[in-house]
């Protein structure tokens, strides 16, 4: 049985800084592509991150997170991180993680070419 479980979130200052974890069953790392997104209240839910199951571990990240997020991951723990620097209140949105095949030539962003979605964890940046 496939899951995802994401844990780290919580409420952190501006500025701040987190990390998010997701833990994967059911699939290994290393015949998928992750990536991270996050839903703010009556908003869209966005693409936040990705990182590629290849040795190399190529990445990506939106525009507005470039510079203060980073995408991870760790094969032997089959867990994947997104460590969060200079927080700010725009950031405050339920993240998830999801999980695609590596088969999956679609946009990385794009929500509908992943297989598995996490149930997300909670990240409030405020004062």
């Amino acid at each position: 049985q496939v899951q995802l479980v994401e844990s780290g979130g919580g409420l952190v200052q501006p500025g701040g800084s987190l990390r998010l974890s997701c833990a994967a069953s059911g699939f290994t790392l290393d015949t998928h592509n992750m990536g991270w997104f996050r839903q703010a209240p009556g908003k869209e839910r966005e693409g936040v991150s990705y990182i590629l199951s290849s040795e190399d571990g190529s990445t990506a990240y939106a525009d507005s997170v470039k510079g203060r997020f980073t995408i991870s991951r760790d094969n032997a723990k089959n867990t994947v991180y997104l460590q969060m620097s200079s927080l700010n209140p725009e950031d405050t949105a339920f993240y998830y993680c999801a999980a695609r095949t590596t088969l999956s030539g679609s946009p990385w962003a794009r929500l509908g070419s992943y297989d598995y979605w996490g149930q997300g964890t909670q990240v409030t940046v405020s004062s």
